[in-house]
Parts: C-alpha cells; sequence; structure tokens
C-alpha cells in the first residue's frame, strides 16, 4: 500500500536501485532484523487484540480476580480465593484471573470445581510460564496493555485479593479508568482486610487530605473480607445493570 503526503507520488525513500516491493518480500536473502521494528510490532498487538476480542466474545457475565502469585494452599487468602472462584460459578458468572498460581490459582480452582468457566489470561514472563491446572480456557499474550483491555472489556466487576505490584497495577487502572468514565462504573470488592487497610488509611489521610481525590474516588471500593458480601455485590450490580438496560 502506498500512501501519498502530497500532490506528487511519494518519493522511494531508501529503495534499493530497481527492484520492487513484491521481490523484496518474496526474497529470503538478506538480515531478519526487521521483524523486530516497531511497525511489525504493531501487527502483533493487532493480532492479539484479534484473537482476544474473537476468542472472548462468547463469555456470559464473568468477574476478574486478582491477587498474588506468590501466596501458597496454605495462606488464608488462598482458601478465601477458592471460596470467591466457588460463589462467583454459583451466582451464575464466569471467573477470570491472570492465570497465574497464587491467588490466581486459587479463584480458578475454586471455579473450575464448581462446573463453571475457569478462564485464565496469562502473560509472557521470564517466570510463571504456565497457566494454572484450574483453567478450563486460557490465552497468553505477550502485551500487558492488550490483556488489561480483556479483563477491562469482558469483566462486570473486579475483586481484588491480596497481592503485590501487579494487583495494585490492576486495581489503579481500574479505579482510574472508572474515575475518568472511560468505562462503565463497575463494583470494586478489596478482599482483605488487614492486607488493605493500610492502603485506604494513606489514601484518606494523604491524598483525601490534600485534595488530590475526592471521597467518591474511595468510595468505588468495597472492603471486606466476607466472601458472601463480595458476591453479593456483583450479583447487585449485574441486576441493576440488567433494570437500566
Amino acid at each position: 500500500m502506498t500512501k501519498r503526503t502530497g500532490p506528487g507520488p511519494r518519493p522511494s525513500a531508501g529503495r534499493p536501485e530497481g527492484s520492487t516491493t513484491d521481490q523484496r518480500l518474496l526474497d529470503s536473502r538478506g538480515d531478519g532484523g526487521w521483524v523486530h521494528t516497531d511497525p511489525w510490532r504493531v501487527l502483533k498487538i493487532q493480532a492479539e487484540f484479534v484473537e482476544g476480542f474473537n476468542d472472548l466474545a462468547e463469555v456470559g457475565p464473568a468477574i476478574s480476580v486478582f491477587g498474588s502469585a506468590r501466596i501458597g494452599p496454605a495462606h488464608p487468602a488462598y482458601e478465601m480465593g477458592v471460596r470467591l472462584g466457588k460463589g462467583l460459578v454459583d451466582a451464575g458468572f464466569a471467573v477470570i484471573t491472570g492465570g497465574g498460581p497464587g491467588a490466581m490459582e486459587a479463584a480458578n480452582k475454586g471455579a473450575m470445581e464448581a462446573g463453571g468457566e475457569s478462564i485464565g489470561l496469562g502473560i509472557e514472563l521470564p517466570w510463571e510460564a504456565r497457566l494454572n491446572d484450574y483453567v478450563t480456557f486460557g490465552l497468553n499474550f505477550r502485551y500487558f496493555f492488550v490483556r488489561k483491555t480483556m479483563f477491562v472489556k469482558y469483566s462486570q466487576g473486579y475483586v481484588v485479593l491480596p497481592g503485590g505490584l501487579g494487583t495494585l497495577d490492576e486495581l489503579f487502572e481500574a479505579m482510574t479508568l472508572s474515575q475518568t468514565l472511560k468505562i462503565t462504573q463497575f463494583p470494586i470488592v478489596l478482599m482483605g482486610v488487614e492486607h488493605w487497610s493500610g492502603l485506604l488509611d494513606w489514601m484518606q489521610g494523604s491524598m483525601l487530605e490534600d485534595a488530590r481525590i475526592k471521597q467518591s474516588d474511595i468510595d468505588m471500593l468495597t472492603l471486606t473480607d466476607d466472601v458472601d458480601e463480595a458476591v453479593a455485590l456483583m450479583v447487585e450490580a449485574r441486576d441493576r445493570s440488567a433494570r437500566e438496560s
């Protein structure tokens, strides 16, 4: 495809004398480094979006569950995640996680054992190389921003278990999109009162105190240790959305 920048023909900048586009495409000789250039990466990014949209298009009402990959089955948050996954499936939701170990595995385990859709959206990392064993449908992404788009697009709410940097990234991404009205507001539940209380205290005592955020920003969040309360909030939001549509 040729793109014109003015009334005259576009100059053949850098084109080898006497060669054609087809010839350069079909010639197997030469440096293969072009596949790592930014224009080629754009096509890879596009392909990830297309695959994600295509494969997740038929997913029913779903809730994304986030949390640390570094907790084991003995951690209280793991058992909380299992009960949460089961509770969400029993309430008619699919469960979407990052597909990794720890809290993500726990939510997937609860969802799978309850007979529901247990979806894992993995990410290419130097570690956590595979999806956990409780994912019934999984996709692996190269790019964080494509993966995060899938979480937002196909979820009706977020439940955030105790976690680290990746968990915080997903939490504040959702809050920012909601605050700026880039997405329809949906419930965001923080599970683990002991874990999250310090963050909320800091937000209220520093950010809110200094008028860098509003009380309505903090009010987006519900803090609880009660799985039933978290599930009920998701059901309430789903029912309200159905009434308003």
